[in-house]
């Protein structure tokens, strides 16, 4: 094959050697037509953001996370890879855009939260312009997709979801329900009492909102292109497989 392939995560000798091994060359440092990741999923995440769009095999390093015996090895991953076996899964991306400009992109999710760790935030949201919650007080609100429904998003809701975009409150003081809605809604966020940060993955951009900002998240109409995801996710004792498989 004749892939320009950039590399990217932890331990990447192995996988170069797995490379190597395969007769495989074109290992690059830019302009990739693949990105290999190896670890967890802050790489796959990372490796998006910095090659957008651009498709992605990630491969989990067995000593941040056992692989399922069940699935894959390393070296069969990249096996199929060459052979051209592994499937293609398309992933939505959400975009958190901010009144009076910076915006973020997210596979997994995009958060709003207070930037003062001591304070609270406070704060309207709105859904396709409905109001939903006036005044509520908390550390953060987000929207996740399918994909991060697994991520934070199970982590404030201890629930997943398999179709649609998920609406999350962290640590609401009030009774505020978690929504899951269908994957055109467009979420609103007015900051009445900040600041606030919004942020999307693991992404290093950070955009601050002071009092009276609005957010709006929705689907972005952008994709991530990740090869052997069922492989990836399933990881003993760890994460889900992907929803499609449910």
């Amino acid at each position: 094959m004749r892939s320009r392939i950039v590399l990217r995560g932890r331990n990447l000798d192995r996988i170069e050697k797995i490379l190597d091994d395969l007769d495989v060359d074109g290992i690059v440092d830019d302009s990739p037509d693949v990105v290999i990741t190896h670890g967890g999923d802050g790489a796959l995440l990372g490796a998006e953001y910095e090659f957008p769009g651009v498709p992605k095999l990630p491969i989990r390093d067995a000593e941040s996370g056992p692989l399922c015996p069940k699935h894959t090895s390393s070296v069969g991953l990249v096996e199929r890879f060459v052979a051209g076996e592994l499937d293609t899964v398309t992933l939505p991306k959400l975009a958190g855009s901010a009144e009076g400009g910076g915006s973020v992109r997210g596979i997994n999710d995009v958060f709003i939260h207070n930037l003062d760790r001591v304070g609270a935030l406070r704060y309207d949201v709105f859904i396709n312009d409905e109001p939903y919650g006036r005044g509520i007080i908390g550390d953060g609100v987000g929207v996740a997709t399918v994909h991060g429904s697994t991520a934070y998003y199970r982590s404030i809701t201890h629930s997943v979801f398999k179709i649609g975009i998920g609406l999350a409150f962290s640590n609401s003081m009030e009774a505020t329900n978690h929504l899951v809605l269908p994957d055109d809604s467009v979420v609103s966020v007015r900051i009445t009492r900040g600041p606030g940060v919004l942020v999307a993955d693991n992404s290093p951009d950070l955009v601050e909102l002071p009092d009276g900002t609005e957010v709006v998240i929705r689907q972005s109409g952008e994709k991530a292109l990740v090869l052997g995801l069922d492989d990836f996710m399933c990881v003993k004792c760890r994460r889900l497989r992907h929803p499609r498989e449910w």
